[in-house]
């Protein structure tokens, strides 16, 4: 869906065609600047730099925060000039930028936390399953066998406590309910597919405004959790198949989806939508994908695909 490599390489990534004059060129992406909320780093010196390295101009989606401009042939310098300042510069296909569908992870993306965390602070081993987490999260676990490990360590803890949990420590990422809202404003659907839990994901996609939810079940007796979870387990695979599926029941394909994540059980699903997000993700994720988000919030996956900030909807 991105064309040829070169497109994420960053360096004037063109079809040729042969003519009498040798080789005309027809670029097919465009390079998407994206700073920090608030910080207006794109600047002067910024429109300065393009200018002398001969980029064409800039396209403004939000002024001083993010814009658009052409693939040129010296972007890897540019890229290169403004490492210090925190704007992201990624490369995105020209054609079909709009999406239809967007797949979003929940924990550390659609919310700042990772909700099997926060279970075990509330249970005492909280230290214990942060580290599992970590490792999983940076792919040095099998997610499935990560998840069964951490699950037995919440075993006979009152489920009265994700209440709790979800009142008290769950804050919501920045961006994400404009995004849901603009995408949804316009015709998509909006899915959140977590490898964590259900009594999770169904209360955040419903403040969030998602159109559907999947996740794993926790196993709940007597109001306790049992230190399990239903069969079968939702993993990277299940949410490559669900992207799959929510594509095919909407008559779209792969290409009309975005996909946003942060850890490594997501790589699958971003490589198998038309643009695949790492948001504020481990090295291993933003290594494995073309597009990394490092310094915006969830309103980025938006100017990627071209809406201007006065396109945002802050509401359904």
């Amino acid at each position: 869906f991105y064309g040829q490599r070169g497109l994420a390489a960053g360096g004037g990534a063109c079809n040729k065609q042969r003519t009498s004059w040798g080789c005309s060129y027809h670029m097919v992406s465009i390079a998407v600047l994206i700073a920090a909320p608030g910080s207006h780093a794109i600047g002067p010196q910024v429109v300065e730099m393009l200018r002398d390295l001969g980029g064409p101009p800039l396209r403004w989606l939000a002024q001083g925060e993010a814009a658009e401009t052409d693939d040129f042939e010296q972007l890897a310098a540019f890229r290169a000039g403004i490492t210090s300042l925190p704007i992201d510069v990624n490369l995105v296909p020209r054609a079909g930028r709009r999406k239809r569908l967007l797949v979003a992870d929940m924990d550390s993306t659609m919310i700042e936390q990772e909700c099997i965390d926060e279970l075990g602070v509330v249970a005492g081993v909280g230290h214990r399953i942060k580290a599992i987490t970590a490792r999983a999260m940076r792919g040095e676990l099998d997610f499935v066998s990560a998840l069964k490990e951490r699950v037995r360590l919440l075993k006979g803890l009152d489920a009265a406590v994700i209440d709790n949990i979800i009142r008290e420590r769950i804050t919501f990422a920045p961006g994400g309910a404009t995004l849901v809202a603009t995408m949804k404003a316009n015709g998509a659907h909006a899915a959140l597919v977590s490898g964590g839990f259900r009594q999770f994901t169904s209360r955040v996609a419903a403040h969030l405004g998602f159109d559907s939810n999947e996740a794993n079940d926790l196993i709940i007796d007597n109001g306790k959790l049992v230190g399990a979870v239903a069969e079968p387990i939702l993993g990277q695979e299940a949410k490559v198949a669900t992207l799959l599926r929510l594509a095919r029941e909407m008559s779209i394909t792969r290409a009309d989806a975005i996909a946003v994540g942060d850890g490594a059980n997501d790589i699958p699903m971003l490589l198998s939508a038309g643009m695949g997000v790492a948001l504020h993700a481990k090295p291993k994720v933003q290594g494995g994908v073309r597009i990394a988000i490092n310094h915006g919030d969830l309103t980025a996956l938006l100017y990627l695909q071209g809406y201007s900030k006065a396109q945002f909807h802050l509401s359904v």
